[in-house]
């Protein structure tokens, strides 16, 4: 049977609502321990920062195979089972986790289960927004990413917080500890709550050279190219600017928690209206915009050492972050046949994979290069925001 859609009907937010408390919760279980492990691996297991953006980007592999799996297996066997699958998952890796650093077991088992975690969530996300735009038409796409991105982002906004918080009286294992709970809750309510999408799966027998066939699209090839070098800025968030923040400038678990949850908040408070204000301006534009605030906010970081100012650097680039990923995604979803939803998300979703992953060890590298040189070492990441941009601005099949 040849798959189908069920058709949106209903307000947006009473027909993504279930997504939206998926979203807050795994947002909020990801963001109360994983940004303090490049910290656990530097500070209490000595492994210099080169070694700890390998092991970043040995996760972008495990995520970039998730991502195409698990677009693939969206399409043919639905959303909501790939999503259930990964959800459950997690709960096991993250007990796991905590187990390892408590009793401070090997590393390469701590990697191996982060790869999990990255494997895991990854496998998820295509089934996620391909669900998105199964459940929203063409003209409120924009806006749904956009809410889904709100639900996301106040459980970010949390998690950072209650996370250093607790650091500073609990071990690194309570806290993968409670992300194993958070985990329970999120798949328990998912299978209460979700349903399908995508109806007529099953008959698709196609191949590794089918996937690949989607980047024949030169528009799509060509968008996902540029947005390579957005999201290798984006991924600094977690891993580098924690440690230049903490190690290299001295302020507290704390501080960087709140960074986090500045750019958690932001997002909750302004991703809906800045939906709305650029839903209908031309899509290269919206998309340059973004990229040259991500550019800026992380270049500033190189003349900055307090805290406060770092906290203005981290709002401009979340301005970039609010404006820049649900018109990428509006993107990808206009692409992509209703079919291969799935699919194309899985594509996109490589990319993002890739980008945070890889960002880390970049950042890695010019931290260890250039570590009394904040200035080149941010100049370098932020150059490739700039470079986007142009290339965006010079894409006249992306200004419709």
């Amino acid at each position: 049977m040849k798959p189908s859609l069920v058709r949106p009907q209903g307000k947006l937010v009473v027909r993504l609502w279930p997504l939206i408390a998926v979203q807050l919760l795994t947002g909020a279980g990801f963001s109360l321990s994983l940004p303090f492990l490049s910290l656990y691996l530097y500070q209490e297991r000595g492994l210099p920062m080169g070694l700890v953006g390998t092991i970043m980007l040995g996760s972008a592999v495990a995520a970039a195979l998730a991502r195409i799996v698990g677009g693939e297996l969206s399409d043919k066997l639905g959303r909501r089972p790939v999503l259930l699958g990964a959800l459950s998952l997690r709960i096991f890796l993250f007990l796991g986790l905590a187990a390892s650093v408590h009793y401070g077991l090997w590393i390469v088992l701590i990697a191996a289960l982060y790869f999990g975690v990255r494997f895991s969530g990854a496998f998820a996300m295509p089934a996620i927004a391909a669900m998105v735009a199964d459940l929203s038409s063409e003209e409120e796409r924009m806006r749904a990413y956009g809410i889904l991105r709100v639900g996301a982002n106040v459980g970010w906004a949390l998690g950072p917080s209650v996370g250093g918080f607790l650091k500073a009286f609990l071990p690194y294992a309570a806290l993968f500890l409670l992300t194993a709970a958070v985990s329970g809750a999120c798949t328990l309510l998912a299978l209460v709550s979700l349903r399908e999408s995508l109806r007529g799966t099953g008959e698709r027998r196609e191949g590794f050279s089918a996937v690949l066939s989607s980047l024949r699209d030169p528009r799509f090839r060509g968008f996902i190219l540029l947005s390579l070098l957005v999201l290798l800025v984006a991924g600094q968030l977690i891993s580098t600017l924690s440690v230049f923040a903490v190690d290299r400038l001295g302020l507290s678990t704390a501080h960087f928690g709140a960074m986090l949850t500045l750019n958690g908040l932001l997002v909750v408070a302004l991703q809906y209206p800045l939906a709305r204000v650029f839903e209908r301006r031309r899509r290269n534009l919206v998309l340059a915009l973004g990229a040259c605030l991500y550019g800026a906010g992380y270049f500033s970081m190189g003349w900055l050492r307090a805290f406060w100012p770092l906290m203005g650097s981290v709002g401009v680039a979340t301005l970039g972050e609010i404006i820049f990923m649900p018109a990428s995604l509006a993107v990808v979803a206009r692409l992509a046949p209703p079919a291969e939803r799935g699919r194309y998300m899985g594509l996109w979703g490589l990319a993002e994979s890739f980008g945070w992953s890889a960002g880390p060890l970049v950042g890695g590298v010019l931290l260890d290069l250039f570590p009394q040189d904040p200035q080149v070492m941010w100049g370098i990441i932020a150059s490739l925001g700039f470079v986007a941009a142009l290339g965006y601005l010079g894409r006249r099949d992306l200004r419709e």
